[in-house]
Protein backbone atom coordinates (compact mmCIF):
# COMPACT_ATOMS: atom_id res chain seq x y z
CA UNK A 1 0.00 0.00 0.00
CA UNK A 2 2.93 2.35 0.69
CA UNK A 3 4.15 1.88 -2.89
CA UNK A 4 0.75 2.90 -4.19
CA UNK A 5 0.75 6.08 -2.05
CA UNK A 6 4.28 6.90 -3.18
CA UNK A 7 3.26 6.44 -6.78
CA UNK A 8 0.17 8.63 -6.30
CA UNK A 9 2.32 11.38 -4.72
CA UNK A 10 4.79 11.23 -7.57
CA UNK A 11 1.99 11.43 -10.12
CA UNK A 12 0.49 14.42 -8.28
CA UNK A 13 3.88 16.19 -8.31
CA UNK A 14 4.25 15.44 -12.02
CA UNK A 15 0.81 16.86 -12.74
CA UNK A 16 1.61 20.02 -10.76
CA UNK A 17 4.95 20.37 -12.55
CA UNK A 18 3.25 19.86 -15.90
CA UNK A 19 0.74 22.64 -15.15
CA UNK A 20 3.57 24.93 -14.04
CA UNK A 21 5.50 24.24 -17.24
CA UNK A 22 2.38 24.88 -19.34
CA UNK A 23 1.93 28.29 -17.69
CA UNK A 24 5.61 29.11 -18.15
CA UNK A 25 5.44 28.05 -21.80
CA UNK A 26 2.37 30.24 -22.40
CA UNK A 27 4.16 33.24 -20.88
CA UNK A 28 7.24 32.60 -22.99
CA UNK A 29 5.15 32.22 -26.14
CA UNK A 30 3.49 35.55 -25.39
CA UNK A 31 6.90 37.16 -24.86
CA UNK A 32 8.17 35.74 -28.16
CA UNK A 33 5.12 37.15 -29.91
CA UNK A 34 5.64 40.58 -28.35
CA UNK A 35 9.34 40.62 -29.22
CA UNK A 36 8.65 39.44 -32.77
CA UNK A 37 6.21 42.31 -33.26
CA UNK A 38 8.71 44.76 -31.80
CA UNK A 39 11.45 43.43 -34.08
CA UNK A 40 9.23 43.72 -37.14
CA UNK A 41 8.32 47.28 -36.19
CA UNK A 42 11.99 48.21 -35.74
CA UNK A 43 12.88 46.62 -39.09
CA UNK A 44 10.15 48.65 -40.75
CA UNK A 45 11.38 51.85 -39.11
CA UNK A 46 14.96 51.04 -40.13
CA UNK A 47 13.87 50.52 -43.73
CA UNK A 48 12.05 53.85 -43.72
CA UNK A 49 15.08 55.60 -42.24
CA UNK A 50 17.35 54.06 -44.86
CA UNK A 51 15.01 55.22 -47.60
CA UNK A 52 15.07 58.76 -46.20
CA UNK A 53 18.89 58.75 -46.01
CA UNK A 54 19.12 57.40 -49.55
CA UNK A 55 16.74 60.13 -50.74
CA UNK A 56 18.86 62.79 -49.04
CA UNK A 57 22.03 61.35 -50.57
CA UNK A 58 20.42 61.42 -54.00
CA UNK A 59 19.73 65.12 -53.56
CA UNK A 60 23.41 65.91 -52.96
CA UNK A 61 25.40 67.23 -55.92
CA UNK A 62 27.40 64.51 -57.66
CA UNK A 63 30.74 65.94 -56.52
CA UNK A 64 29.74 65.46 -52.87
CA UNK A 65 28.41 61.94 -53.42
CA UNK A 66 31.58 60.56 -54.98
CA UNK A 67 34.23 59.57 -52.43
CA UNK A 68 32.84 61.73 -49.68
CA UNK A 69 33.10 65.07 -51.44
CA UNK A 70 35.87 67.15 -52.99
CA UNK A 71 39.43 66.91 -51.67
Amino acid sequence: MSDLRDLAERIERLVLRHEELKRTNALLAQEVSTLTSERDNLRSRLGAARARVDALLDRLPAEHRDAGGPT
